[in-house]
């Protein structure tokens, strides 16, 4: 049975939950992810409790399990940036196609105060469904690396 589970900045999450999202996501997201550390900073902003951060987390838990993950970071901003931005979301293998990622997705639309902006590679299967929730590709991302 899908248990879905939301934490905040008010939940005063612990290490050991941050590590156990963190090492779920590093698994799950294959090519398409970070390093561990990188993942534990997303997740220290997304549950810091300081006014200038802050976001949410949603997992789908099957037996105890974590079997999907998302990160959420508030950006602080509105208009001509969205509020929120969609840093990390990932289905276990073994659960793909069987609407996890679906009901993540919905899960953290209805969350969310305001717009969220995603970034995706062009091959990753879950463009397809980003695209059914509505989100579109306007611009081509640009960085500069220093």
């Amino acid at each position: 049975m899908l248990k879905i589970e939301i934490l905040s900045t008010f939940d005063q999450a612990t290490y050991l939950q941050k590590k156990e999202i963190a090492d779920f996501l590093f698994v799950q997201l294959e090519q398409y992810g970070d390093p561990i550390n990188q993942i534990l900073k997303c997740l220290d902003y997304a549950l810091d409790q300081a006014g200038d951060k802050g976001g949410f987390v949603v997992m789908a838990r099957d037996s105890g399990q974590i079997v999907g993950a998302v990160v959420v970071n508030k950006t602080g901003m509105s208009g001509y940036i969205p509020e929120n931005i969609l840093v990390y979301i990932a289905v276990d293998a073994s659960q793909r196609g069987k609407g996890v990622g679906k009901t993540l997705m919905k899960t953290v639309i209805d969350l969310a105060h305001g717009d969220i902006a995603l970034h995706v590679e062009p091959d990753n299967p879950a463009k397809k469904l980003y695209e059914k929730f509505g989100f579109s590709n306007k611009y081509l991302e640009m960085r500069l690396k220093k």
